[in-house]
């Protein structure tokens, strides 16, 4: 998968404790996306499977892991790699949340690895971004993206964490300079990612 960084805790991005997986690769460019930087695919974060698990595996045996959160870039550029990983994730996490610049309709109507992908999350936010609509609605970058509940164990959950309050901003101090994560209002500016 091409993946750009995996980060813990994110807690900004769904209840409790996730980990936060970016993949590269989105065709829509959408004007004032906090992750430009996501928009190419570059071979250098090229990772197979069985590497990020492994990098999952090495947080899990010292944190407690409540979910997980993929967005992009577009990780549904990505679904027959993303069924697969979804399915290892499953083995520690259920709670799998997606973020997709592709309506939910758009994606039942795709192929069977995008369907599988459905299947198997717990939550997908669909829609693409629109920063006249970014008005603080909670896990959304624009009112006009919908919050699915896939799985019907988690809705309490997910409507709790909805209920808390506004979106929150988390920055990440890494190797190569800051990563905020979040859902930004317009006038942040872009990403803090420095490379």
């Amino acid at each position: 998968m091409n993946i750009a960084r995996v980060l813990y805790p994110v807690r900004v991005l769904g209840p409790g404790n996730r980990i936060g997986i970016w993949v590269c690769g989105c065709h829509r460019a959408c004007p004032g996306c906090s992750n430009p930087e996501l928009w190419y695919e570059r071979p250098e974060y090229e990772i197979s499977i069985d590497q990020l698990m492994e990098l999952i595996n090495t947080v899990k045996k010292t944190n407690d892991i409540d979910g997980f959160t993929i967005t992009g870039g577009e990780p549904m550029n990505q679904a027959g790699d993303l069924s697969v990983l979804v399915d290892r994730l499953s083995e520690i996490s259920d709670d799998i949340l997606v973020y997709s610049g592709y309506r939910l309709g758009e994606l039942k109507n795709q192929d069977a690895n995008t369907r599988a992908v459905l299947e198997k999350i717990a939550v997908l936010i669909d829609g693409e971004y629109i920063e006249e609509k970014n008005n603080d609605s909670r896990l959304r970058g624009s009112s006009n993206q919908e919050i699915h509940i896939l799985n019907p164990k988690f809705i309490e959950k997910y409507q709790q964490y909805l209920d808390e309050g506004h979106n929150q901003i988390q920055n990440f101090t890494t190797v190569d300079g800051i990563v905020s994560v979040g859902i930004h209002h317009p006038s942040f500016g872009g990403s803090l990612w420095k490379n």
